[in-house]
């Protein structure tokens, strides 16, 4: 592993493009931290039209500032966590955006305080206004919701004891959990959830077996006090939906986001009608296995043998942009710009932050990190994390600051596009069988993670905070043995359940972000969809995916998909996607045959 200073600065993000040095930075972040106490000036003065334009202002050159000096010092930081500095820098900005907050919580509750008809009103006189009008509709699609300034107070001041089931989860499962040690390929180490995650996917089956009962062997050892935690967490997600005056905890978190839970409901009844190709997929992997028995401890198991195939950067960069090449000359021309211009921070180095992703700036433009490996598996992880660059490029460009953010909901779409879109071209380019086989593995394996598991963690998600609201004691045996027979369902009667599985709920940390999961799998359906279409030229439909990533927020986020030509409250759109899948694993199963 070489140190920073030792990778070669083309292969390095150039931070100059924020500050030019750390002095510059802190001289930026001293006249910040005096700056946010000018907000307060219009506190009980927002329904004069002018103070209101100027606090819009103020807020948004104040919002762009921090934005600026915290993704400088969190790329810094994370280039080198060994750096102490950059750390002292990140907590700095971190503290001034708290304090910024404080200062400013006024606002949503003062202009509460009236209808949006005098905020239309004040539009006629003050027309500037208008460049905030998507902002300040926002804060009045809620209004129903937003209680009084006293009641907003008291539950603000429950934000953090309401946090503690989830802190205390993850100190639990995260600190204080021991798997034990674990004896594999000559080697005997503590089992941990990353050598866990190596282990399910190993080739000796008995290595698999061994991993998976040990891991949950340890699970069912705290399972009454995560079931504890569980149920205050589902209890506060039910009654705080209740005293906002939602029907239920998911009506509070979809609309919350501007979402119809339509969509939630689409979701998992085409699952119902799907329940077959869910099912054939496990045929497909019993068959490739050549198991007589097919357990939940080999379905991690690879499809196909080692394939390690290297790319250096320049081959990584020439697949991606080949790959891409049907989002057109303007798309690739600025994925090539963020190679050239230092975007990509590539290589990894002693104490740099592990895994990838994208991070932007509007005063600037994305940043992408990664650590790249050099295998078809990180050129892939370049491309997904191009695909969040490009959508935060466009939204910025064709977007006012607080127009561009969009909705986590529409934000793995972008990346799953570019992924898909390099599997595609692989297999519709290359002559070598085994790899085809290889991308087609990955295919199934996407689609397997994206949408069948994430499903089955949202359809239980739904079902404990149901049986919450109507007076079920979520006890440890209801909590095992719903999730235990949601398994037997989306695995079907020819794969073995093992009963290990039931206590598998308690180590995924999303069931404490309040029906968060299912943006999984349906931001990879629309995505799916999304890059078949452009992939086979159907007409329009590049044209409608480019004005899709210029969006922003100025549409809801089913809305924005349906501009992309996606329509996610339509059973027919999971439909389709099913129908992909099942010509995926077709395929899958006619290249094994011809592959010896």
């Amino acid at each position: 592993m070489k140190n920073r200073e030792e990778i070669k600065d083309e292969y390095k993000i150039d931070t100059k493009s924020l500050f030019e040095n750390n002095q510059e930075f802190e001289k930026e972040l001293d006249k910040v931290s005096k700056e946010i106490n000018d907000i307060t000036k219009f506190n009980n003065k927002l329904f004069d039209g002018n103070n209101l334009l100027e606090c819009l202002k103020l807020s948004e050159s104040l919002s762009r500032k921090i934005m600026r000096l915290y993704t400088y010092a969190h790329l810094n930081n994370d280039f080198d966590l060994s750096v102490n500095i950059y750390n002292e820098y990140v907590g700095k900005v971190i503290k001034v955006y708290t304090e910024y907050n404080s200062l400013s919580s006024y606002i949503v509750p003062e202009l509460l305080e009236n209808d949006y008809s005098i905020i239309e009103k004040l539009y006629e006189k003050y027309p500037e206004l208008k460049k905030y009008e998507v902002s300040l509709k926002d804060i009045y699609r809620l209004k129903e919701h937003t209680l009084s300034k006293n009641e907003e107070y008291i539950v603000s001041k429950l934000t953090s004891p309401y946090a503690s089931f989830e802190d205390a989860y993850s100190k639990l499962k995260d600190v204080e959990l021991k798997f034990g040690k674990i004896s594999y390929d000559g080697k005997k180490e503590e089992l941990t959830p990353i050598l866990y995650s190596s282990l399910i996917e190993h080739k000796d089956r008995n290595i698999r077996k061994k991993a998976f009962k040990q891991l949950y062997k340890a699970y069912k050892g705290i399972i009454n006090t995560n079931s504890e935690l569980i149920t205050g967490n589902i209890k506060k997600d039910n009654v705080l939906a209740d005293v906002r005056k939602y029907n239920n905890a998911l009506e509070h978190a979809l609309l919350s986001d501007d979402i119809d839970p339509k969509v939630y409901d689409t979701l998992l009844s085409s699952i119902e009608r799907n329940i077959s190709i869910i099912h054939k997929q496990w045929d497909v992997f019993k068959e490739e296995l050549k198991l007589k028995d097919l357990h939940l401890y080999d379905i991690s198991a690879p499809l196909v043998k080692d394939y390690d195939k290297k790319y250096s950067v320049n081959e990584a960069k020439e697949l991606i942009l080949k790959s891409l090449n049907v989002l057109g000359d303007e798309y690739t021309s600025i994925i090539d710009k963020a190679f050239a211009d230092r975007w990509i921070d590539i290589y990894p180095n002693k104490n740099k932050r592990s895994g990838a992703y994208c991070t932007h700036c509007y005063e600037t433009h994305p940043y992408v990190v990664t650590n790249y490996d050099e295998k078809l598996y990180d050129v892939s992880t370049i491309t997904h994390e191009l695909g969040h660059a490009m959508q935060y490029y466009y939204a910025d460009k064709e977007n006012s600051y607080f127009n561009a953010t969009y909705s986590i909901f529409v934000a793995e779409v972008a990346s799953q596009v570019n992924e898909i879109l390099l599997n595609l071209y692989i297999i519709n380019n290359s002559n070598d069988k085994e790899e085809i086989k290889y991308v087609y593995g990955n295919l199934i394996k996407q689609f397997k993670g994206s949408v069948v598991r994430q499903s089955m963690f949202a359809e239980f998600e739904k079902i404990i905070h149901e049986a919450e609201a109507k007076g079920t004691t979520l006890s440890v045996d209801y909590l095992n043995n719903t999730y235990y027979d949601l398994n037997k369902k989306y695995f079907g009667k020819n794969v073995v359940v093992d009963e290990d599985i039931k206590y598998e709920w308690s180590r995924i940390p999303h069931f404490y972000y309040n029906y968060y999961v299912y943006q999984y799998a349906t931001g990879y359906i629309a995505a799916l969809k999304i890059a078949t279409e452009i992939f086979n030229q159907k007409e329009g439909s590049l044209e409608k995916y480019i004005e899709f990533l210029k969006l922003g927020c100025t549409k809801d986020p089913v809305g924005s998909l349906k501009v992309a030509g996606v329509d996610l409250t339509k059973e027919a759109t999971f439909d389709e996607a099913f129908k992909e899948f099942d010509r995926q694993l077709n395929e899958f199963k006619k290249i094994a045959e011809e592959v010896v």
